[in-house]
């Protein structure tokens, strides 16, 4: 399934002047990555992926439309997934981008 171009579309504008930005196509989606590590991606199944960390994200599941990546049966610690339909407002969407640029940058660098 091919990723959801509008909400990349809507990522990219927010994530625009992010210093050593890059995108890339990984998960099924279209993944924003700054120093070389995930921030957020634009997922293919009605779903944004957003990289919290493993000490913030138990706090952010009580956000409404978020629960924990499952990948091959498997709960990813540290990341969220964020229905779509929970980030139709610029503000709910930035406050997600926020969280995924804002862990991302806590990480060496790649």
């Amino acid at each position: 399934m091919a990723y959801d171009e509008q909400l990349a579309d809507r990522i990219r504008e927010l994530v625009e002047d992010e210093p050593e930005l890059t995108e890339r196509k990984m998960f099924g989606g279209l993944a924003f990555l700054v120093g070389g590590n995930m921030a957020v991606a634009a997922g293919g199944k009605g779903a944004m992926m957003v990289r919290a960390g493993a000490e913030r994200a138990d706090d952010l599941l009580d956000q409404p439309g978020a629960s924990i990546v499952v990948m091959q049966d498997r709960p990813m610690t540290g990341w969220i997934e964020i229905k779509t339909e929970h980030l139709a407002t610029i503000d709910r969407l930035r406050f997600w981008v926020e969280v995924g640029v804002g862990f991302a940058r806590t990480l060496p660098a790649k």
